[in-house]
């Protein structure tokens, strides 16, 4: 796979950029304010996605990681994870954070094995930032585990 900046004028994969976040207007205002990467297959179809989201001094968020479901469990998640934490390494970033959903089994093993580590829960996030309710593995997501790692 290989992963590069969204060029300017270049439309945002909004079709991948929701199965991580369903809320448009939420992945709309991040993507104005971050640096989206795409992930591209050999014959140049995106397969994945991610965002990065400077949030304070030296710190900045991989706010939205996604594989085209095809795609998924093929490793191109720890590619894009990991390309994202090279990225913020290089842009001089000390510290970097993610966070997801309390049912998101995967996603938690994913990013533990790339080195983030839980540092909180931020309870009841989806119910105060999503209008609809969101059932993941058969669970109501209702709260954002937070991880994040020293870079």
């Amino acid at each position: 796979m290989n992963i590069r900046m969204l060029q300017a004028g270049e439309q945002p994969p909004m079709d991948l950029l929701l199965l991580a976040d369903p809320s448009q207007k939420l992945v709309e205002q991040y993507l104005s304010r971050g640096q989206c990467f795409i992930g591209e297959s050999e014959n140049g179809v995106i397969v994945g996605v991610y965002v990065l989201l400077p949030t304070r001094p030296e710190t900045v968020e991989l706010v939205n990681v996604a594989v085209d479901e095809g795609c998924q469990g093929k490793g191109f998640g720890k590619q894009l994870v990991n390309h994202a934490l090279e990225q913020a390494r290089l842009t001089g970033y000390t510290t970097i954070e993610i966070g997801t959903g309390n049912s998101s089994v995967s996603q938690l093993a994913l990013y533990q094995k790339c080195g983030f580590r839980i540092t909180g829960v931020d309870r009841d996030f989806f119910i105060r930032h999503y209008e609809e309710e969101i059932v993941e593995n058969g669970i109501q997501v209702v709260d954002m585990i937070r991880l994040s790692q020293d870079l």
